[in-house]
């Protein structure tokens, strides 16, 4: 990658970010597959833990194109996790939201992939810790991607 800094035998951040991802995913299939779930059915209802999201904002959020959003969102409708609501003022824009089964299968989902991401890295100086979080926070805030905070999910 052009422009970034390499000290001599040390990874490039693209790189050590790319490969970390590939890890999270991997902890999101582990945790998803112990639930009877996919992955991309557990992001669904961890993005859902703050409350109704529209159907366009989540097409974006999960970068999905719609058809596939809403088939996803049918699978896990049907299973009872979700419902579709009508937003209070526009009627014609559609929210999904998380029902108590649900609430209670995506929160137990964000806490064992916290977990296991805490594991992770448990070896870190707790100072690296909250600097490594503010940075990845920083980032996702550049982004558009608002992060779920520890008082959003108990």
């Amino acid at each position: 990658m052009a422009g970034e800094p390499r000290v001599a035998g040390e990874p490039r951040l693209a790189d050590a970010l790319v490969q970390f991802a590939h890890l999270i995913d991997h902890l999101f299939a582990d945790v998803s597959r112990g639930l009877g779930l996919t992955p991309q059915q557990v992001q669904l209802l961890c993005e859902l833990i703050r409350g109704p999201v529209g159907m366009t904002e989540l097409t974006g959020i999960l970068h999905v194109e719609r058809s596939s959003l809403t088939g996803l969102v049918d699978r896990v409708e049907h299973r009872g996790l979700v419902k579709r609501v009508r937003h209070a003022t526009d009627r014609r824009f559609i929210e999904v939201a998380l029902t108590a089964k649900g609430m209670e299968l995506a929160m137990k989902s964000y806490h064992s992939v916290t977990a296991k991401v805490a594991e992770l890295t448990s070896g870190m100086a707790p100072a690296n810790t909250t600097l490594l979080a503010a940075i990845v926070a920083g980032i996702l805030a550049d982004n558009g991607m608002p992060l779920i905070s520890a008082s959003e999910v108990g």
